[in-house]
């Protein structure tokens, strides 16, 4: 069997390892990033979003880098080989990778997100301090908050597009409205049991009036069995406008 030249066995060695070194430092630099956003990020709401947005994307790319990087060095570790086996050490290694990157995904997809789902819920509901005086905050309930937030707002809340939460300093009065997404989270399917139940219609079955609640139908699909099912949530009474 015909052997790969030295000379050109050295050349792939070398380049091979500074494609591999390459790969797996911006992946552990991407990491790195990563853990110091969230160590320096004092702010619940900022961080709160940050890990939302962000970390599973990051995770993902800082991880796919690194496989990426080590199944090409694993190609730089012969000194003498055939052709026939160079490339199937290639296919062999890059079967592996792709193995290991859909298992990593998977993990990501969907068990990771019950991690985040804790930890997004910890900052959320996290003590707040008054910046002004160093007083501890108070979070108002649902029908609390609806003094404080403008009727757009609570449109918004009603159609269960966005949810606020409005924390007071009761002592002097000074609040916080922070803004989440009402439907950014999936939710644990009855079906597969992953948190993969997502909405992707809403329908108003009865509008609110002032007299009486409306109703709305949130229909669901799970993006991992495809299960489908439907909840339905009671819409507040409109204010009577004011002669």
């Amino acid at each position: 069997m015909q052997k790969i030249s030295p000379e050109l066995l050295a050349s792939w060695n070398m380049y091979g390892r500074m494609a591999a070194y390459a790969a797996i430092g911006v992946g552990v630099l991407i990491l790195l990033g990563h853990l110091i956003k969230l160590m320096t990020t004092k702010d619940y709401k900022t961080k709160y979003d940050y890990i939302n947005l962000s970390e599973i994307n990051l995770l993902w790319y800082s991880a796919l880098l690194m496989i990426i990087g080590a199944a090409i060095f694993s190609n730089t570790i012969k000194q003498q080989q055939t052709v026939i086996i160079f490339i199937i050490w290639i296919a062999v290694s890059a079967m592996m990778a792709g193995i290991i990157g859909v298992v990593v995904q998977q993990i990501l997809k969907f068990y990771y997100p019950f991690y985040i789902e804790k930890r997004l819920k910890a900052l959320r509901y996290a003590e707040r301090i008054n910046p002004q005086n160093g007083n501890k905050m108070t979070l108002l309930s649902e029908e609390e908050e609806d003094d404080y937030l403008d009727e757009g707002m609570q449109a918004e809340e009603d159609a269960f597009s966005v949810d606020y939460d409005v924390w007071i300093d009761k002592e002097t009065g000074y609040t916080e409205i922070e803004k989440y997404n009402g439907r950014l989270h999936a939710l644990r399917c009855s079906e597969c049991n992953y948190q993969t139940l997502r909405v992707n219609k809403e329908e108003i079955i009865k509008d609110a009036t002032a007299e009486d609640e409306g109703e709305l139908m949130k229909y669901y699909t799970c993006g991992y069995c495809s299960h489908k099912e439907r909840k339905s949530f009671k819409i507040s009474r409109t204010k009577a406008p004011v002669s």
